[in-house]
């Protein structure tokens, strides 16, 4: 089926944030992304992206069918993996430091923890995994990653999550730094989505 036509699909997510972006980088490739109500969180019991992506994927694949819909799905997971520091957090970035932590003692955590291990590399990586479910059952997975540095501080008010303290080297500002529109051309997100768009297309 091709994929610049309209498309919809239901993403399996709660973060605003996280769904707003994903609707701004799907809809210059002709998706429409809708949220579900119903959708409720599942464990993220995996030890990989791809392996969580898929649990969300079809845990709200399974809760659409009990409320009679048949739809296309899309789960995502991500996080950020800083060499120095082993590759922590990894997949548990929205946990790191504890479940009920806010996001800016997270990056603060996660900006003293790498001044305190003495190591002078501060590359770091945000990985994206995106689960594709069709109507029909098919499953499609695809990851990508950007790469940068921690900043010593956190800049920029834009974004989500890690975004104040990761900076972009080609652009030269964290992804809170640039526009909405800058940050969806190179981010994680935005790779994982257009491979992903490739690949349905290519079916």
């Amino acid at each position: 089926m091709p994929r610049r036509e309209p498309f919809a699909a239901f993403v399996a997510t709660k973060n605003a944030g996280k769904l707003r972006e994903l609707q701004a980088i799907f809809s210059p490739l002709g998706w429409e992304l809708l949220s579900f109500a119903g959708y409720a969180d599942v464990n993220e019991t995996a030890e990989t992206y791809a392996g969580n992506a898929a649990l969300k994927a079809r845990a709200l694949r399974h809760q659409l069918v009990a409320a009679g819909i048949s739809a296309s799905v899309l789960g995502d997971d991500s996080g950020i993996e800083v060499p120095a520091l082993g590759g922590r957090p990894g997949v548990y970035s929205a946990r790191y430091g504890g479940a009920d932590l806010d996001w800016p003692t997270r990056r603060r955590n996660l900006v003293a923890e790498l001044a305190a291990s003495g190591r002078d590399d501060r590359r770091a990586r945000f990985v994206c995994a995106l689960h594709f479910i069709d109507e029909d059952g098919r499953e499609l997975a695809v990851e990508r990653d950007v790469w940068g540095v921690v900043a010593e501080i956190e800049r920029g008010t834009g974004g989500f999550s890690y975004d104040p303290i990761f900076e972009y080297p080609p652009a030269g500002r964290t992804f809170a730094e640039l526009t909405e529109r800058e940050k969806n051309a190179v981010s994680h997100r935005a790779e994982a989505a257009r491979a992903l768009v490739e690949v349905l297309e290519r079916r």
